[in-house]
């Protein structure tokens, strides 16, 4: 049977990836506290529905820096995505094209950016950015990125180090991943993903490696890259910022901001955008939720920058509820990653088109036009 809703995506996700992999994209951090308060303040969210004001049509249009895109959604940028489907990196940027989205390519990909390009040319390519400690080949990389075509740039600001997920230690899955009889006995107990993505890497391009690590830093996903030089700056502050904004020539997003002050911050220094992000409830167990948040942050920048959600969505509603506390915007995570893992690129199409049709149906249901109207019915 067809899956129907997000649920079904992750179990047929569940079913076809090792353990390690699965628990990688799908889990949080510590005790998980930040990842379950994440879907409770959706649930806790209601919309009043306006009765008798039918449309003919919804129009789920939106336009972000200039572009048009046929839904406010953007594919958001997941490491490893390459792993869960062999060049899933590639198909999630065909998705994103079919859907008229954007998709957001992760410093931390199996497929470099040109390659995605390639494979993917009529893309709304976004990059994101983990700033290296060498800024010199942090430079090198982001000319590589311009030289693509890619013109916004996501700056993940709430990594400052990596997080507690123990899971990962017990699953021997993380980054880099640690070769263990117990991940052989994973991998071996799902054959099709083991044939179909790993063994499919081997035949072609080799291992699996960080497609955008300099040559000399390179190494395959089980080993760690290589060097000083490419390590995640944990010391990222506002001065690099100020220095993007003077050498990027196009959009810069700032992901993963939970207060005013910072947002304030970012949109004062030359930020295009701001993205109010708790990671996914990944890294900061104790963080505030997006939908706690967001509605502070839209009020008081929402003027002069772009406002983006993201965090926890599982539903066509969801969207519009970040879009009703004040988002233009939202960026999903996990789940176009469930319907790549579950049926490659037509699963990331499915997904990606369930979200529409939940989106028509809720707004169906409200009586509204487009997305946008839907803030003064939110009850908070």
């Amino acid at each position: 049977m067809r899956p129907q809703n997000f649920h079904d995506y992750r179990a047929l996700a569940r079913r076809k990836l090792p353990k390690g992999l699965f628990e990688y994209i799908d889990r949080g951090t510590e005790n998980e506290i930040a990842i379950r308060a994440l879907r409770e303040s959706l649930d806790a969210i209601k919309i009043t529905p306006c009765a008798l004001t039918g449309h003919g049509a919804r129009d789920f249009s939106t336009t972000l820096f200039g572009k048009r895109h046929a839904l406010p959604l953007i594919i958001a940028p997941t490491a490893l995505a390459g792993l869960v489907s062999h060049d899933g990196e590639t198909k999630l940027a065909r998705a994103a094209a079919t859907a008229g989205i954007p998709f957001c390519v992760s410093t931390q990909s199996i497929t470099a950016v040109e390659d995605i390009r390639a494979g993917a040319p009529g893309a709304d390519i976004w990059f994101q950015l983990y700033m290296w400690r060498d800024r010199a080949l942090t430079r090198s990389l982001l000319d590589r990125v311009w030289a693509s075509g890619v013109t916004t740039l996501v700056v993940t600001a709430d990594t400052p180090t990596g997080p507690n997920r123990e899971y990962n230690a017990r699953n021997g899955f993380g980054m880099p991943m640690k070769p263990s009889i117990r991940v052989g006995l994973d991998m071996a107990l799902h054959p099709g993903w083991l044939f179909g993505v790993i063994l499919a890497y081997m035949r072609t391009t080799g291992m699996p490696t960080y497609g955008h690590y300099p040559a000399e830093h390179r190494v395959a996903i089980t080993g760690a890259p290589s060097g000083e030089a490419v390590q995640l700056e944990h010391r990222l502050n506002w001065d690099d910022l100020v220095a993007l904004r003077r050498e990027w020539r196009g959009e810069i997003v700032i992901k993963g901001l939970l207060s005013v002050a910072d947002a304030l911050k970012a949109a004062n220094l030359g930020a295009d955008s701001v993205v109010v992000s708790t990671h996914g409830g990944r890294n900061l167990d104790s963080a505030p939720t997006t939908a706690r948040i967001l509605p502070d942050i839209a009020e008081a920048v929402g003027e002069k920058v772009t406002v983006l959600a993201d965090s926890g969505v599982q539903r066509g509603s969801d969207v519009l509820k970040y879009i009703g506390l004040g988002a233009k915007a939202v960026l999903a995570g996990r789940l176009p990653l469930w319907g790549l893992a579950a049926g490659g690129e037509a699963g990331a199409d499915a997904i990606l088109a369930m979200l529409k049709r939940e989106m028509d149906l809720t707004m169906t249901m409200l009586g509204l036009e487009r997305p946008s109207e839907v803030a003064p019915h939110i009850v908070r």
